[in-house]
């Protein structure tokens, strides 16, 4: 596995940001068709007014940038070779909801670099929410609630809401594999006695017992179905196949980051930045195929340099000095592993052009209608 040294990330951002970094791409998508020739575009330049924060080297902390175009982005980015660069008005939601609870259709999904998974929102009617109808919505999407002090995360009513069915249904397709093979979560005592925490006391010493004579998690997992399934309901002890929705809400269903997702002014890592502590690149995940998507695999930004130091070897002198400095970036990142993800982004800004441009001709029309 390709291994990663914080001390050689000085020299490796320099050459990651003169060569790699997809800078048209990251322009196009943030300006949001600001300057495409309409009169209604011309008047919000989005980029412009887009919040930029760098951290720099010891952790120096620049707040409030903004830049009036993408070559001044980039000038200003190879200049301070940023650790880690945030965007301000950002969102981190779930994906199904999003589209069919709420019809958010362009939904870019980017990996930190690390544990975590963001969303950006980038319908228009989205941008112009308010920060009240925000918190609404990520209300309305936290089913896993309460920090590390907090055992017991999941808490449902006795009236299952459609969104919190509709996700138990897909839940119950992947937990078997992934929560009991995978994961493992009844695997010794250590494991199951977090299990134990979030069912009634009356049956501890019971399922105790009975889980140290089966030998694996899916043994264990049908052995407590069958004993809260037995028990019978009071006013304090919730059972049934309630307890058991809520365990597998709280070991499957994501959490949500909710001061990101409500704030209009939070900052959110930057896509195609790079995590400062294992070296991988922030970059955008193929829904289409994100069973597939293995983030111990995502290129780091030595495996990228290293591949370009290759390639710059290869071609020896080979390349027309005249040239562009954007050919030349152009011709790099496309001949390292970062090219699939630049791929994946340019499609979904592919997709954002065609739906904007589809309502400007909307507009268009019912303006002539009237």
């Amino acid at each position: 596995m390709e291994t990663f040294d914080p001390a050689e990330l000085p020299e490796l951002l320099k050459l990651y940001y003169r060569r790699l970094f997809p800078y048209a791409q990251y322009y196009r998508w943030l300006n949001y068709g600001g300057g495409d020739g309409s009169r209604e575009r011309m008047t919000k330049n989005y980029f412009q007014h887009r919040e930029f924060s760098f951290t720099l080297k010891d952790d120096i902390y620049i707040r409030y940038q903004s830049f009036n175009n993408q070559s001044d982005l980039e000038k200003e980015m190879q200049k301070m070779n940023p650790y880690k660069i945030d965007i301000g008005a950002v969102y981190s939601h779930r994906d199904r909801a999003l589209k069919e609870d709420f019809g958010f259709k362009h939904r870019l999904w980017v990996y930190s670099g690390r544990r975590g998974v963001h969303c950006w929102v980038c319908d228009e009617s989205v941008r112009k929410l308010s920060s009240a109808v925000r918190s609404g919505i990520v209300e309305y999407l936290s089913l896993v609630k309460g920090g590390q002090d907090v055992k017991k995360k999941v808490h449902l009513s006795e009236k299952i809401h459609p969104f919190v069915r509709k996700s138990i249904n897909i839940i119950k397709k992947y937990f078997e594999d992934y929560a009991l093979v995978d994961q493992d979560i009844l695997e010794n005592k250590e494991s199951w006695d977090k299990i134990l925490a979030l069912v009634p006391e009356t049956i501890h010493e019971k399922l105790q017992q009975n889980f140290q004579k089966h030998h694996n998690s899916l043994q264990r997992w049908e052995y407590l179905k069958k004993t809260i399934s037995s028990q019978d309901n009071t006013k304090n002890d919730k059972c049934g196949p309630w307890l058991e929705w809520e365990i597998m809400l709280q070991y499957c269903f994501p959490r949500l980051d909710i001061n990101v997702s409500k704030g209009i002014n939070h900052l959110l890592k930057s896509p195609f930045s790079v995590h400062p502590k294992t070296g991988r690149i922030s970059v955008p995940i193929d829904v289409q195929k994100v069973d597939q998507f293995d983030p111990f695999t995502v290129p780091t930004i030595s495996s990228i340099c290293r591949e370009l130091d290759t390639i710059s070897t290869n071609e020896g002198k080979e390349r027309n000095e005249a040239e562009s400095d954007i050919k030349h970036r152009t011709r790099d990142y496309k001949k390292t592993s970062l090219a699939p993800y630049i791929k994946v982004f340019e499609q979904f800004l592919e997709n954002l052009d065609k739906s904007r441009k589809g309502e400007l001709l909307k507009k268009s029309d019912l303006q002539k209608d009237f």
